[in-house]
C-alpha cells in the first residue's frame, strides 16, 4: 500500500448505484417471466396441447380457455398466467423510470445515438455497469470487464479451443449481445461485418464479436464524456409503483404501454375467466381449439 501497487476499486457514485439496482431488478423480472412462460409450455406440451401457442396474447389466452388440461393442469396454467400477469405490471414501472433516466442523461443519449442497436434499457445497463471508462487503460480492459473476452488454454504445442471468460457483470454481457443482434439487419454499419463472420462460423459467434466491437465503442464515448458521464441529473426517476397506478393498455405484441386506463374490453383475461370459458367451450362444441404459430 505504500508503495502504490495495490489495485484500486471504483466505488459508483450513488445515483450509479440506485441505476445499478434497478436495472438488474428489471434483468431478475425478465428472467423469472421467461421461467414462468418455458413451465407453462412444458406444462401444456405434457397435456397434449399444439405447440406454437403464446400465452401473453389475446389469441393465446382464448386459446388456452377452450384447452383441454387436466385439473391440476389449469391450476399450474392460470398460476403462471397470474405470474406473468403480475411481473408485465411491475416491469412497465421499471421501464417508465429507466426511459426517463435515458431520456434525461447525456451518456445514455450518446450511447443511443451512436452505437446501433442501443435503445433506452440497454443503454442504462451499459453505463451501470461499465461506470467510468477513464479506470480502464485501453478498450481491450473494457472487453475483459465485460467478460466477452476469449481465454486461452495452451500447454507446450497443444491449444485448447477458446471460450468466452464471462467474467464481469452479466447484465452487461446481455445487453451487448442483444444490441449485437441487430447487426443482422442491412441497415446496420455492421452488417458486412457480421455476414464475414456468420459465414465463416455461425450466428451466434457473429454476435458476439459485434457485441465486443460495441463494448469498445461504449468505452471510447463514456471516456470521452469524462465526468459528464457519471453527472447525475436534476430529479431521480420515479418510483416504481406510483407508474403502476396509471393502468395498463396490452398491446398486439403482449408487450404494455403505460399512461391509458384498463377497461374491460382490454383486459387480458384472467384466470377466473379462461375456467369460465373453458367449461362454457366445452359445452358448447368439444372439439379443441388451440392456436397456430
Amino acid at each position: 500500500m505504500l508503495a502504490g501497487e495495490l489495485p484500486e476499486s471504483w466505488i459508483p457514485p450513488a445515483h450509479i448505484l440506485e441505476l445499478r439496482t434497478r436495472v438488474r431488478t428489471r434483468k431478475l423480472l425478465i428472467d423469472q417471466r421467461t421461467a414462468w412462460q418455458q413451465r407453462l409450455q412444458a406444462q401444456l406440451f405434457h397435456q397434449g396441447v399444439a405447440p406454437g401457442l403464446k400465452p401473453r396474447t389475446r389469441a393465446g389466452r382464448d386459446a388456452l380457455a377452450h384447452a383441454d388440461l387436466s385439473p391440476a393442469g389449469r391450476e399450474l396454467v392460470a398460476l403462471a398466467l397470474r405470474t406473468i400477469d403480475a411481473i408485465d405490471r411491475e416491469l412497465v414501472a421499471l421501464d417508465r423510470a429507466l426511459h426517463s433516466f435515458a431520456r434525461s442523461h447525456p451518456a445514455c443519449r450518446a450511447l443511443i445515438a451512436n452505437l446501433y442497436g442501443v435503445g433506452a434499457i440497454s443503454a442504462t445497463a451499459i453505463l451501470a455497469e461499465l461506470g467510468d471508462c477513464r479506470r480502464f487503460a485501453s478498450s481491450d480492459d473494457a472487453v475483459r470487464h465485460s467478460g466477452l473476452d476469449v481465454t486461452v488454454y495452451q500447454s507446450d504445442r497443444k491449444r485448447a479451443a477458446g471460450r468466452l471468460s464471462h467474467e464481469g457483470p452479466e447484465l452487461l454481457r446481455w445487453a451487448l449481445f442483444e444490441a449485437a443482434h441487430q447487426s443482422a439487419r442491412r441497415s446496420s454499419p455492421d452488417h458486412g461485418y457480421y455476414l464475414k463472420v456468420a459465414a465463416r462460423i455461425d450466428h451466434n459467434r457473429a454476435c458476439l464479436s459485434v457485441a465486443r466491437k460495441l463494448c469498445r465503442r461504449a468505452h471510447h464515448i463514456l471516456r470521452e464524456l469524462g465526468d459528464t458521464a457519471l453527472a447525475p441529473i436534476d430529479g431521480d426517476p420515479p418510483e416504481g409503483q406510483a407508474a403502476c397506478d396509471e393502468g395498463l393498455t396490452p398491446q398486439p405484441s403482449g408487450s404494455f404501454r403505460a399512461g391509458a386506463r384498463v377497461t374491460d374490453r382490454t383486459r387480458p383475461p384472467t384466470f377466473e375467466h379462461i375456467g369460465t370459458r373453458a367449461r362454457a367451450g366445452r359445452a358448447a362444441d368439444p372439439a379443441l381449439t388451440t392456436a397456430r404459430p
